[in-house]
């Protein structure tokens, strides 16, 4: 009798899960790829159909949003208060993919929060050091790119702009792209040409990193992060030493990008980073854009994606050639900047070995240290 009742009640809520999926919006599609509009932004081919998740789920911090099929198309005018809207994508006649616009608190407001760091964190952090440019290997990647003619005769900061610019153009992004074993610059570039690939956004600017150390110019690549441990999606750019401005300058190859105030002058990531929070002025350069087949805005790559990125800064403690390729017996140190209300404040030092190689993680709420000028 009671198998009876349980196989009943089965059935019952079975029955009332399948009215609820039935009075759902439904929209028809005979290819997987589709198209999102998200507030004013058309994001082609973002989108894959994919009946298996239950739901799949589209995460928005606009008001409006449209999804566009092959074959039709839905809009939703987002209410945070509701914060989630449910539909059903019928693939080819056949199979319901169960989909979900999900509203979250915009990056920016999230950004905010994240204002305050400690200056008096004084816990121990090692010193970030810079390989020196007579290295043998820096002075390979020198030597066989052409870099002195690549950067030009013309001031520090136009090299490094021309060096930006070059990487931008002679590698194409490809942020779901897999990673080569070996990942310095010289074998990066090859692998790209050879098998006419992208890379990801680490490895452009594990390139450029290398192309500026070997020409003398003190650079780290940075990753910015969310303020989620568990994410999808980050950046990795550069923070490049400009000894006439005597500062670090913001400096992006993926998207060819630096960040300029409303008097023109170059900005680092510190600050963009504050004036985002504090809602000063910032310019993007008008040329930014991503593998020269989309401009980028002030709005979208700023205001949105990076300030979603900002929240965390994590960087190598030694900038030197061939960071990224794993190796037996191979040790790295790897320093995070946290605002203090990140979720993750310790262990302050950590460890993790792993195939052999060992990484070492340190974290400070201290900008003071994380940001320091080279020696």
């Amino acid at each position: 009798m009671k198998s009876k009742l349980l196989i009943l009640l089965f059935f019952i809520v079975f029955s009332q899960l399948t009215k609820a999926q039935n009075k759902l919006p439904l929209i028809r599609a005979t290819t997987k790829m589709a198209d999102i509009k998200d507030g004013n932004v058309l994001k082609k081919g973002i989108w894959i159909i994919t009946p298996e998740a239950k739901p799949d789920i589209y995460v928005t911090n606009n008001k409006k949003v449209t999804f566009y099929t092959d074959k039709d198309s839905i809009t939703f005018k987002i209410n945070p208060k509701v914060g989630k809207y449910d539909f059903v994508i019928l693939l080819n006649g056949k199979d319901s993919a169960f989909t979900q616009i999900k509203y979250q608190l915009p990056y920016i407001d999230k950004l905010k929060k994240a204002k305050k760091y400690n200056f008096e964190d004084n816990r121990y952090i090692p010193s970030f050091t810079y390989q020196p440019q007579n290295d043998p290997n820096l002075v390979k990647v020198r030597e066989d790119l052409k870099l002195d003619s690549i950067a030009g005769k013309g001031n520090e900061i136009s090299k490094i702009l021309n060096l930006m610019h070059w990487v931008h153009a002679v590698v194409r992004h490809d942020g779901s792209s897999k990673n080569p074993d070996s990942k310095n610059a010289l074998d990066l570039i090859k692998v790209c040409r050879t098998e006419k690939r992208g890379i990801n956004c680490r490895m452009m600017a594990t390139i450029l990193n290398e192309c500026y150390l070997s020409l003398g110019i003190k650079s780290r690549y940075i990753t910015c992060m969310p303020k989620e441990t568990k994410f999808d999606d980050c950046h990795v750019i550069n923070m490049v030493y400009n000894n006439d401005l005597k500062k670090w300058i913001w400096i992006d190859p993926t998207f060819d990008a630096y960040v300029m105030n409303e008097k023109g002058e170059l900005l680092g990531i510190e600050e963009v980073r504050k004036r985002l929070i504090d809602n000063k002025p910032l310019i993007l350069n008008p040329e930014a854009n991503w593998n020269r087949q989309e401009s980028q805005t002030k709005a979208e790559y700023l205001g949105n994606y990076m300030a979603k990125n900002l929240y965390r800064l994590e960087c190598p403690l030694v900038s030197e050639y061939d960071t990224e390729t794993w190796g037996k017996g191979k040790e790295i140190t790897y320093v995070e900047l946290l605002p203090l209300d990140g979720i993750e404040q310790t262990p302050q030092k950590d460890e993790v070995t792993y195939k052999d190689m060992k990484r070492s993680y340190y974290k400070t709420n201290n900008p003071g240290l994380f940001w320091t000028k080279p020696e």
